[in-house]
């Protein structure tokens, strides 16, 4: 009996923190095609409901929907062409993550900051940054 609660809790801590990555890799491949696709609605899905956005020398704390128009408006200026996350990971532990891509579009490539934190077992944008490369 001894030997099967060291196998439970060694599969816990093995299994775990997987399961927390595998959500985390699944909504950044879900953001991925939303900003490939330039589509703020489905951006903002992932928005929690106070979101600092900066574009350019451009930045402030707004609420879901006003950080939505502001990405919408980004979008229509700036067509993406494409983009990919470049690197990204765990911050401060397994409640919160980064992520750091790069977004061609018809004007210009920008280097994209996305900072997710964990509530309520899902993961929502805090922080989402479009700077010139």
């Amino acid at each position: 009996m001894l030997q099967h609660s060291k196998l439970k809790l060694f599969t816990t801590f093995l299994v775990v923190p997987f399961l927390i990555f595998a959500t985390v890799v699944d909504d950044l491949d879900s953001i991925a095609s939303a900003i490939k696709a330039g589509d703020s609605k489905v951006l903002a899905t992932y928005f929690d409901n106070t979101v600092e956005v900066k574009i350019g020398n451009k930045e402030g704390a707004y609420s879901k929907s006003q950080a939505e128009a502001i990405v919408k408006d980004f979008f229509t200026k700036n067509k993406p062409k494409s983009f990919s996350f470049k690197h990204n990971g765990p911050s401060g532990g397994n409640n919160a993550h980064y992520a750091i891509g790069s977004l061609v579009t018809d004007k210009g490539n920008f280097r994209t900051y996305v900072y997710l934190k964990k509530k309520d077992d899902k993961f929502y944008i805090q922080e989402l940054s479009f700077e010139n490369e």
